[in-house]
């Protein structure tokens, strides 16, 4: 196997994948209709195409969504779902904004982001209920506390969200993060940790931590939420409030499919990685199965039921948004996202 492929969770060409998009999106035609025929009881009465924007490439945290594909759920509540690839967060809510998709899946900061200032964006279910990221570092550096990061050279993607979570982890275990060398490395994270360039960098655990153990080398890693940052949604699925409005019947469906597609992965993980694997030509199998390991923990966290936005939760993502200048103003747990999908699921 190609190093390209080992790191397919990171290293996709923005072109390969601005096709894959284009072509998807011109396939799904009519599905991005905004009438849904609906039964008396409210649930969709005819079969409704429906496009679903990825927040990455397909990989262990989208296994959920590929054992309801499987399992024919989508088709259960009426539901023709298209998968597409994006590349890049604006993408997907540029699809979504201009009809040409039902739902996206993106971070729960960037939902956030996307909502103060001003975009229409609502989230309809928590995909993963803590978030991925965090702070990782060869275990060979013999870093066991985040203050040690002092005076070495931590990589980030760019993306402002990052160095909040780097100063945040960093102060929370005691030190100074103007005494971090930060430098910019896109998503080379990996490699540039592992090649000795960087000390350590912002990413998923669960993806690029897990990816470095496959290759060989030992990580040692702080999550976020474990340093200071709040527990808030890793991965949002997300549409319009005036979609949510108008189409509740579409989106229940979506939620209801999807819950049960995770519901199964849950008590029977080798059912999501062969949905995933059989769908998606090129995936390790060996890293999808440990990659899923490390996300069980994400995907419920501590909510009441899978899914659910908790309000308090919510709260304190805004105020750590506002604290680390991620926004200018706080924003409700009714205006970022609603439970009414997850509960009416069951």
């Amino acid at each position: 196997m190609s190093r390209a492929v080992k790191k397919h969770y990171r290293a996709v060409t923005a072109s390969v994948l601005a096709l894959t998009v284009a072509l998807a999106v011109a396939a799904c035609g009519g599905g991005a209709s905004s009438t849904v025929a609906t039964s008396s009881s409210g649930k969709l009465s005819e079969m409704t195409e429906a496009t679903l924007v990825l927040d990455f490439i397909p990989n262990a945290v989208h296994a959920g969504i590929y054992r309801a594909v499987e399992a024919g759920y989508y088709e259960e509540e009426n539901i023709k779902l298209n998968i597409i690839q994006p590349t890049s967060t604006a993408d997907t809510l540029k699809l979504i904004d201009a009809g040409k998709a039902q739902f996206g899946i993106a971070d729960g900061i960037d939902v956030a982001t996307q909502l103060v200032e001003g975009r229409s964006v609502e989230g309809i279910m928590a995909l993963l209920e803590r978030p991925p990221g965090g702070l990782i570092a060869l275990k060979k550096e013999g870093i066991t506390n985040p203050k040690q990061f002092e005076g070495k050279t931590v990589g980030i993607t760019g993306v402002p969200s990052d160095t909040a979570i780097l100063n945040t982890v960093i102060s929370t275990a005691g030190g100074n993060p103007k005494n971090v060398h930060v430098v910019t490395i896109g998503f080379n994270g990996v490699q540039n940790t592992e090649n000795g360039k960087v000390s350590g960098f912002i990413g998923f655990i669960p993806a690029d931590g897990v990816q470095m153990e496959h290759d060989g080398f030992p990580i040692k890693a702080f999550a976020a939420d474990e340093w200071g940052a709040p527990s808030y949604p890793g991965l949002v699925v997300f549409s319009t409030p005036q979609r949510v409005k108008e189409e509740p019947a579409l989106m229940q469906a979506f939620v209801s499919a999807t819950i049960k597609g995770y519901e199964d992965v849950f008590k029977n993980p080798q059912l999501g990685i062969e949905a995933l694997v059989k769908q998606n030509k090129g995936i390790d199998e060996g890293l999808a199965k440990a990659s899923l390991t490390a996300y069980m923990p994400l995907f419920k966290g501590k909510a009441s039921q899978y899914g659910t936005f908790e309000p308090k939760v919510i709260e304190e993502l805004s105020e750590y948004m506002i604290k680390n200048e991620l926004s200018k103003k706080p924003f409700k747990p009714s205006e970022y996202a609603t439970n009414k999908f997850v509960e009416g699921a069951g």
